[in-house]
């Protein structure tokens, strides 16, 4: 499920036929819960769908992309998730699903099955629109149809990353229609294969809905009027557009300890009992740095203390560098020039610190195999295979507030004040996490609103701890929070959007080179070229942001 990893030349054929449709899906490629489309139910076709989708998330948003918003860093194995070295990113995945998500609207619709077709709808926008917001234009309208027949079909013309956005806003309105039903009044619900809402239709509908503010909120730099207009109708009409609001009603979805594939990634029980997944991913400092100066109750659930600090002593002998009762002393002269953390209880790695992360804080022993005393690992409950907050998070009542809190910060009419949705927001994260009984505390403390945009982004950032792919595509339209690449990146600023593949510029070269002509270079391109990480897609074009 690695989006990363270069794929087998299976996926040649599967970008050709497959994930475009194909007339035979299973002669091509096998599903990888072993469902075939034209013959299974279509209800456990559509758990496949939700649990590869929940998988999606995490694997972007707990990977890589946690990287490039700096709430983990890696100190071996590093280079993607560190410095932004990227090529050929691959969303053979993401199509994948999508063309068991159209088996299943297909079928619902013959069979008339109105729950299955609103769910599949929401799941139809979900996936469209995060591949708009990687790659930016791509196939759209012509995409997953190979079926018909056609080269139209078979290598498709792209929609610009605007018609995608509007398109997928269409669905979610077809979706709120679809669910709007009581539960009885739909037919053939299976709500043991619903891994998020367990069957109900008006929690569903709920994340249509919240879906839309979430896409209209990202046209707001863009298409300032159609998303404020968007975003006022739904909150001035709440019982035809009713939406996420308490964390009772988030999108979630269990891991479990059954087998590696259903497992939280990188965990030490079943999918790498080495641990050595675990041990190279470390807290990012500017997490860490700011979760401490905030006094947030949340930073020892996510991070473990550093299991040796470090003291340096002006009075010690030169040249001491010793051990005792489980505290490293160190003489000034015995840290040279290098710059180290001496906080007591916990220490990130700074962004794309070195050439080698490992040898950061006096770590005595650096190299790909190294274990760090020195600094931060992750909660141990990141070694489980399941268990609490293992989640897949799709969208949650604390990001539906703070886009809200954005929407009345910028004088929208969305039937609240933005400091009430900002602390709305905050409590539904610490709901969530187990930690609402210090949230008093917190919110009259140095988190206290301050009624600015900078500080509701930063504190969604935090709230979207594992689930990083959300702020990443906030801080490209706003700019915050203001995050700055590390010393070793491979380039000064942090990237916009993936790389098309290469495998796709070729087969699909003519529709293809089209989308990459439509770039728009940047300083930071580079010998990449408009395919680049760093080239802005329509929805940065003319906005100076992030940089």
């Amino acid at each position: 499920m690695n989006i990363f990893k270069k794929k087998q030349i299976l996926f040649l054929f599967c970008l050709l036929f497959s994930v475009f449709a194909c007339e035979d899906l299973d002669e091509l490629v096998e599903n990888p819960n072993g469902i075939d489309p034209e013959n299974s139910n279509l209800n456990l076709i559509l758990s496949t769908v939700l649990t590869e989708t929940g998988m999606t998330v995490v694997d972007l948003g707990y990977g890589d992309i946690a990287g490039v918003m700096q709430h983990t860093q890696k100190d071996a194995w590093f280079s993607g998730h560190n410095d932004y070295d990227w090529s050929d990113q691959s969303w053979a995945d993401y199509y994948s699903i999508l063309v068991d998500n159209e088996k299943v609207y297909e079928k619902s619709v013959e069979q008339g099955l109105e729950f299955q077709q609103g769910v599949t709808m929401v799941m139809k926008a979900y996936l469209f629109g995060t591949i708009a917001d990687l790659w930016g234009d791509a196939p759209f309208t012509y995409a997953i149809q190979g079926d018909l027949g056609g080269s139209e079909y078979l290598t498709p013309a792209y929609d610009s990353q605007s018609e995608i956005y509007h398109g997928i806003i269409e669905y979610l309105q077809s979706a709120n229609t679809l669910l709007s039903k009581d539960a009885e009044e739909y037919d053939e619900i299976y709500e043991e294969g619903d891994v998020f809402y367990e069957g109900d239709p008006a929690k569903w509908r709920k994340l249509a809905n919240s879906l839309m503010l979430r896409y209209y909120m990202r046209l707001s730099e863009k298409e300032p009027t159609f998303a404020q207009s968007g975003i006022e109708a739904i909150m001035a009409d709440q019982n035809t557009y009713p939406v996420i609001t308490e964390s009772g009603d988030d999108a979630l979805m269990d891991f479990l300890s059954d087998k590696s594939e259903n497992s939280w990634p990188g965990n030490s029980e079943l999918t790498d009992v080495s641990g050595s997944e675990y041990r190279r991913k470390k807290m990012c400092a500017t997490l860490v740095d700011k979760m401490q100066e905030l006094t947030d109750p949340r930073l020892e659930l996510w991070a473990q203390k550093v299991e040796i600090p470090l003291v340096v002593d002006e009075t010690l002998s030169a040249g001491t560098d010793t051990i005792i009762d489980n505290v490293r002393y160190l003489a000034t002269d015995a840290i040279g020039e290098e710059s180290i953390d001496t906080d007591p209880e916990y220490v990130g790695l700074p962004p794309s610190v070195s050439a080698l992360p490992s040898s950061y804080n006096l770590n005595p022993t650096p190299g790909q195999l190294s274990y760090n005393p020195h600094v931060s690992y992750l909660n141990e409950r990141y070694t489980q295979a399941s268990g609490d907050f293992l989640q897949s998070r799709l969208l949650t009542a604390s990001e539906v507030n703070f886009i809200l809190a954005e929407a009345a910060q910028r004088g929208w009419s969305v039937a609240g004040d933005a400091q009430s949705y900002y602390e709305a927001a905050v409590l539904a994260s610490f709901e969530y996490w187990g930690v609402d009984d210090q949230y008093s505390d917190y919110i009259l403390g140095e988190a206290a609103f301050d009624g600015t945009l900078a500080q509701i982004i930063e504190q969604k950032w935090i709230s979207n701890w594992a689930a990083a792919s959300e702020s990443w595509f906030d801080y490209r339209r706003t700019g915050y929070p203001e995050l700055v690449a590390g010393p070793a990146a491979d380039r000064s600023v942090l990237p916009v959007r993936f790389y098309y593949m290469t495998d796709e510029l070729l087969i699909n070269s003519t529709n293809a080179n089209e989308a990459v002509d439509a770039l728009e270079e940047t300083s930071y391109t580079q010998a990449d070229g408009k395919n680049s990480a760093w080239a802005k897609f329509w929805l940065l074009q003319g906005t100076t942001k992030p940089w």
